[in-house]
Parts: C-alpha cells; structure tokens; sequence
C-alpha cells in the first residue's frame, strides 16, 4: 500500500482535528480513526465514521432511556441471546462507514452484498492509477477438480513464473494503451496536444479486472455480520477473506461483546436442518447411520458430518 504524501497529510490532520459530541464513542475505533491498514499489496480498509457500540444494542432491544443499572454481564448475555436467536433488528442499530482500495474483480465479489450504501471512485470523471494486484506465488493454484468456485493443487515453479509474468504483461500493456486512448497521464496532463483522446468512459473498458478502485461503503452490524460469516469463512476467496478479516478485527474494537457473540454462534457455530437433527439424535442414541436412509443429499451430509466431526464412510467419530 503506498499512500501519497498529500493523503498521508490529510489523514493526519482528520486525525488531529477534535470533534464535540454528546453520543456514544469508543475509545479503540477513535484511536485508529482515518488510518489505513493494509490489505493484499495497494488495498487498505479504514474506518471514516461509525454510529453506536455494544450498549447501543441493548438499549434498542430494552427501548430504554440510557445505560441504565444494567451489569456488563447482563449485557453479554442479553448479546448473546439476541444473536442465538437470530434477532436482527438490535444489531442494525449500530452503523460503521469504511474506505475500501480493493482489485475490481474483489469489488465485483463484495458488491453481491446489497444492503449498504456504496460510492465507488469514478473511472469516467477521474484516472485510475497505475496499480495492480498480482497473487504470490503460493496463491497461484489450478482450479480445484471438485470444487467450481475454488483452487487445488499449487502451480509447479516454472508454471508460476509464467503465469505471473502473462499478469503482468496483459495489465501494463492495457494500461499503456488506457494512457494512449485517453492521451492523457495518470495525472490529466496532455500527452500529444495534436490528438483528441477517447473519453474516460470509453477507455476505462480496456482496464484489466486486477486494477484497483476505492469507494466508501457503509453498513450496519447485523449485514456486516451476514458479510463476514461468508466472506470470512475458510472456504471464501482468499483476497476478500483477507479484507474481511482485517474487517472484522476493525468490528472486535467496536463492539467487542457482540463481535464475541459472532464469532461463538455464527462464524464458531453451524446451522443444521430438521433431518440433520433427526441424525444427530441418531447418533446420540449410538445409532451406525448411512446417509442413504436419511434423505439428506451429499453436500448436506459432508457439511453436516465435517461439522460434528464423523467419519463420512463409517459415521464414527473422527
């Protein structure tokens, strides 16, 4: 991530500026306010604003006036119960506002989650920079032979080399041409005063999927979680579990309670259907059950039996 030396300053003085508020604050999200973390090679998450904290929850399931007599445990576990019981409502009381430099192809990924406000850098009133993501070489994997949407094997040394050099070629080479369609530079200086240039709208269409764009994208807690319970679970893509985790340690200095609920009933837990309790009690009673009698298809039953730890050939405690 390089930041220039005008950002590095306009951060700086985001962060020295004080602001009076009577509402609620949390003294951790403050102290990292504006400040970027990076995330892949150029991308960074940073928190702009952000609206409540854990109390603020509990307050909207109790409607009550204030903090009240209420015991920090009692919070917690008011939480936790909120969140086993999957009562949204409370957690969409809290809002937090981030600034995301993400690849196109991972900004593509992410916007499938539609309920937040987005505003994303626009390609046909500015210039995009000169940036590119381009995986390592222990990310360079063929694709997964049982898996449509997932990597397997890694790519032997040499395979690598060319793969990566074929990135990095195609993505220079489109920029160049994006520079010379545009006739401008990256920073809007003419580049030949004798030719016209094609519209920014027009040109941005030759920009491979690996450059970057940025956008604000504000969310409130209860999608946030649905957000991170998908994207940072093991078996998303790499790159968007990579800004999902830095997300959802942003989310432990916010609300640490219900971050903690999180991580215990949604992202530690499982959801099972009716015929996947009908197994487990099965097995309970020391029942040997073949997923054949339980009209529950592959999938479910490989999901269901790597959640509890069975063997999936023998249905016996791995």
């Amino acid at each position: 991530m390089e930041l220039t030396t005008d950002q590095l300053t306009e951060i700086e003085r985001l962060r020295q500026t004080p602001h009076s508020t009577k509402r609620a604050t949390v003294t951790a999200l403050e102290e990292i306010l504006y400040t970027p973390f990076p995330v892949l090679d150029h991308g960074f998450i940073r928190v702009i604003d952000y609206m409540g904290d854990d109390s603020a929850i509990v307050q909207a399931a109790r409607v009550s006036y204030g903090r009240g007599t209420k015991k920090v445990s009692e919070d917690r576990g008011l939480i936790n119960y909120l969140m086993r019981h999957r009562h949204t409502t409370p957690f969409e009381m809290c809002e937090i506002k981030l600034h995301v430099k993400l690849p196109i192809f991972v900004a593509r990924h992410w916007i499938r989650h539609r309920m937040a406000s987005v505003n994303e850098y626009s390609a046909r009133y500015s210039i995009l920079d000169r940036e590119f993501y381009f995986p390592a070489a222990e990310d360079l994997a063929a694709q997964s032979t049982d898996n449509r949407q997932g990597r397997g094997n890694l790519l032997s040394g040499e395979e690598a080399a060319e793969v990566f050099r074929i990135l990095k070629e195609d993505a220079e080479k489109c920029y160049d041409d994006y520079e010379y369609m545009l006739n401008e530079d990256n920073l809007g200086n003419k580049v030949d005063p004798n030719r016209q240039g094609l519209a920014r709208e027009l040109a941005r269409m030759n920009l491979p999927l690996n450059i970057y764009t940025q956008w604000y994208w504000k969310i409130d807690l209860h999608n946030l979680f649905h957000f991170l319970a998908l994207r940072a679970e093991r078996h998303a893509q790499k790159e968007i579990r990579m800004y999902a985790e830095k997300i959802l340690d942003i989310v432990h200095l916010w609300v640490p309670m219900a971050a903690d609920a999180f991580e215990e009933y949604l992202r530690g837990g499982t959801h099972i259907s009716h015929r996947g309790m009908e197994v487990v009690r099965r097995l309970l009673k020391g029942e040997k059950v073949n997923r054949e009698d339980t009209g529950i298809s592959k999938r479910e039953w490989i999901e269901l039996t790597d959640a509890l730890g069975i063997d999936t050939q023998s249905g016996e405690n791995k």
